[in-house]
């Protein structure tokens, strides 16, 4: 019997070799760690919690509901930088790995990063001249995601492989994590709970530039915290040897090499693709859902706190009970819930505002562990096939986080899609427009329906994730 998935089906011997190999040496838990300096790495999540917040909740929407674009134009404009960070994330994966190998660390890389906040305030700082234009305002917001982005990418894509350089084990990877998703939370809770009240209602493009410069700022700080955090827990080896370096391709010969060569690390994220691109829609139809469907626009700030806060709470309930349950399990029960969750979003309100705010509730605490454990299980799929060679974490990081930003692209997209479907009419700041009754109808139903479908098909590829069996077999 698999323990971690249910099924019958064996380990292929390359996974089984693969899990042995890390399993049999798991050094501990982690708790050798020092914390303070975890602490400090911890905290470089808060920013980067407002940059994937912000954007996702209120780009699509700014563009409809104050910019007056079209919803299918705003999709894309959302859509084709995110595009872009199919081959940037890998492209920065291999950077930082070469900047390992020769520097003996990817610190330099990681303070590049720290130049998104300028970038993240001209998303929204629209000159009146182009807000004028639809066209020419998607052209603007289009552009400026995708220097955000870069710098983004920058900053993400070495932080993430700190877990990985680190020699810890199966759990202690889950701790670092635990401290980081925690820390994570407070930043989308932030972002998330601070942009729409700073916003407005959409009324003018003034008032999203001051939101963007107050959560800039804070992104700013908290990044350059998070660069001392890894700096203190992974002190410079010195450079590698040359040979090392020699490993380092091109950027897209690494991604296919790492997909080909590692089975659980294709599953996982073949799975996460699917996930990110159910939350990041969520988080694009919020704003629509509480205006439209709940009739409280000022309702956003409350789903979203709804949504993130749990983690707080359950972040390290979630730890604990993986250590008994293991990662696979608890991530299919998040799933699995989530489902349940957003088709209950449905009921609008039928039975009440209690009705949907429980329900919001409900895919706050999978969302904690839809975040903590695909996360700490990367780490686990490079240690598993690489040893204690760590050499190209970056280019696994980069194409990690390749599929994050696919699934924040598609996500909004497909949320933008159902809108141009159902007829849903931009405005502009100012305006009012009556919705039609099939604008409703893709309102709801691409709130609910969809991402309860897109859930289910991460849960049904999650299930072949055979690493965590031959853990659980161990025990």
């Amino acid at each position: 019997m698999n323990a971690a998935t249910g099924s019958e089906a064996p380990l292929p011997d390359d996974e089984a070799r693969a899990a042995r190999t890390d399993l049999a040496t798991d050094p501990g838990d982690g708790a050798e760690v020092p914390r303070p300096a975890l602490v400090r790495y911890a905290l470089g999540s808060a920013g980067m919690g407002v940059y994937v917040t912000v954007p996702g909740l209120l780009l699509l929407y700014f563009l409809t509901d104050t910019l007056g674009v079209t919803p299918w134009l705003a999709g894309l404009a959302l859509l084709v930088p995110k595009a872009a960070d199919i081959v940037l994330h890998p492209f920065v994966g291999s950077l930082s790995d070469r900047e390992r190998a020769r520097r003996g660390n990817r610190l330099r890389l990681l303070t590049a990063g720290c130049a998104l906040a300028p970038a993240f305030v001209a998303l929204f700082a629209v000159p009146g001249p182009v807000a004028d234009r639809p066209w020419a305002a998607a052209l603007w917001v289009a552009a400026w995601f995708v220097v955000a982005n870069a710098l983004f990418a920058a900053y993400q894509v070495p932080y993430l492989a700190t877990p990985t350089d680190m020699e810890i084990g199966y759990h202690g990877r889950t701790r670092v994590l635990s401290f980081r998703m925690v820390v994570l939370t407070v930043g989308i809770l932030v972002g998330g709970a601070l942009a729409p009240l700073l916003a407005g209602e959409g009324d003018s493009v003034g008032r999203y530039v001051v939101m963007a410069l107050a959560l800039g700022a804070f992104t700013v700080v908290f990044q350059y915290v998070g660069v001392g955090g890894v700096r203190d827990l992974l002190p410079a080896p010195g450079p590698a040897a040359g040979s090392a370096g020699d490993r380092h391709g091109p950027a897209l010969a690494q991604v296919r090499d790492v997909l080909r060569a590692n089975h659980p690390f294709r599953v996982l994220v073949s799975c996460y693709l699917l996930v990110s691109t159910t939350t990041h829609l969520v988080l694009a139809g919020l704003p629509y859902y509480a205006r439209h469907e709940l009739g409280r626009p000022g309702f956003t700030t409350v789903l979203m706190a709804a949504f993130v806060a749990p983690a707080l709470l359950t972040t390290p309930l979630w730890f604990r009970l993986s250590r008994s349950w293991g990662k696979q399990r608890c991530l299919l029960l998040c799933q699995g819930f989530f489902v349940a969750g957003a088709l209950g979003l449905a009921a609008g309100t039928a039975a009440g505002l209690l009705v949907p705010v429980l329900c919001t509730l409900v895919l706050g605490v999978c969302f904690a562990g839809l975040q903590l454990f695909p996360f700490s299980m990367v780490p686990d799929t490079v240690r598993a096939a690489d040893g204690d060679e760590t050499g190209r974490t970056g280019a696994y990081t980069g194409v990690w986080t390749a599929t994050e930003a696919t699934g924040a692209a598609a996500g909004p997209y497909l949320y933008s899609a159902a809108l141009a479907l159902g007829g849903y009419a931009a405005a502009r700041a100012g305006e009012e427009v009556t919705q039609t009754g099939g604008a409703h109808t893709a309102i709801l139903l691409g709130f609910t329906l969809l991402p309860a479908l897109l859930m289910a098909a991460a849960l049904a590829v999650q299930s072949r994730y055979r690493l965590d069996a031959r853990f659980a077999a161990s025990r």
